[in-house]
């Protein structure tokens, strides 16, 4: 009879621990997407989470396996202003910078002129400018502490985004994928951003958003703390007095594989989630994809030409592409209630 009891009773703690589970999935699952139009993408996203979060599905993943991966520019922060932001960091650092202008060594000076006759005068950027760019930003901001380059940042974010009435670079994210972080957040999902723009540049834009710097992996150079000279770190020790110093020696490039090569050294996980918006995602959405959980990876489009600067027969290409490559597309144009949010309209570019 004393036996029947425990096992009644530990049946019943059972299902009450099943009970509490399954309340705190529908409970999770209540997060609203307020600024997303009925759609394809949302759904897939919703379908998915709500499967892999139900402790009683055959596709359950831990919480601590539920790994989203996320790149920065175009994917949930505007690039098209009328380049990306790390782009015009360079350009304004070397060619107006009235406490550089005139420092910058002659590769840094071609850079920053490629991207203004990009930018002002639609000439084409050169083959593999990616490189080229990262090379020179490197270079440009050599001997900044974090923290000064950090200040830098974010003090160029609080300047009206050209080509926006009513938003500065710093405020430029899309609203309806912050919805998505939350939604992730909320189901027991933990977020990455991979970009290929520098980590630091990263974390000064994301603070906002209150993503924490060590969820931010991005192109890196070399640091040195500030009585370190040459002699290298293994047989230097620092003092409590010394800042860290940016150098101009870079690291890598976050793109492509890279990505994927990052993501495993300093997450350790294959991410079950990607979301990108252009090649330089592929590898990070195809890596998503081989994982041994089930798993999702999305592209957005930028085909929307009346609240964004969009190129969107380029974009309508692309959409068939990645359906092709088996990632979801999420369509600026179709799925967006609002980009920016209410008050930020498109205009012509300055210059």
């Amino acid at each position: 009879m004393f036996a029947a009891i425990l096992i009644f009773s530990g049946m019943s703690v059972v299902t009450s621990c099943n009970k509490d589970e399954e309340s705190k999935v529908v409970k999770q699952q209540q997060v609203q997407f307020t600024l997303w139009n009925n759609c394809e993408a949302l759904t897939a996203l919703q379908d998915y989470v709500k499967d892999v979060t139900n402790p009683n599905s055959p596709n359950f993943i831990k919480e601590e396996d539920r790994i989203a991966t996320f790149d920065m520019d175009g994917t949930f922060v505007g690039e098209l202003y009328p380049s990306y932001f790390e782009y015009n960091l360079l350009e304004y650092r070397v060619l107006d910078d009235a406490s550089y202008k005139g420092k910058a060594p002659d590769d840094v000076k071609e850079a920053a002129q490629d991207i203004r006759d990009f930018v002002r005068n639609g000439k084409k950027l050169p083959d593999h400018f990616d490189m080229k760019h990262a090379y020179a930003a490197a270079k440009a901001y050599e001997g900044m502490t974090l923290k000064e380059f950090d200040n830098y940042v974010k003090a160029y974010a609080a300047k009206s985004a050209n080509g926006f009435r009513g938003m500065t670079y710093g405020q430029s994210f899309f609203k309806p994928m912050l919805e998505v972080f939350d939604y992730l957040k909320a189901n027991g999902f933990t977020y990455y951003v991979v970009s290929g723009s520098d980590r630091f540049i990263c974390r000064a834009l994301v603070e906002a958003i209150g993503i924490p710097a060590n969820r931010v992996i991005g192109m890196d150079v070399k640091l040195r703390s500030g009585g370190q000279g040459l002699e290298a770190g293994v047989n230097y020790t620092m003092s409590k007095s010394e800042d860290i110093i940016r150098t101009s020696e870079l690291i890598i490039k976050n793109l492509k594989t890279n990505k994927v090569l990052q993501i495993s050294q300093e997450i350790g996980k294959v991410p079950v989630l990607s979301f990108g918006n252009s090649g330089g995602d592929c590898a990070m959405h195809n890596y998503a994809l081989s994982s041994p959980h089930k798993s999702a990876a999305f592209m957005l489009i930028a085909d929307d030409d009346t609240r964004d600067h969009a190129n969107r027969e380029k974009a309508l290409t692309l959409e068939q592409q990645w359906r092709d490559s088996g990632y979801f597309v999420i369509s600026m144009k179709n799925d967006f209630k609002t980009i920016y949010g209410d008050g930020v309209e498109k205009t012509d570019f300055t210059f």
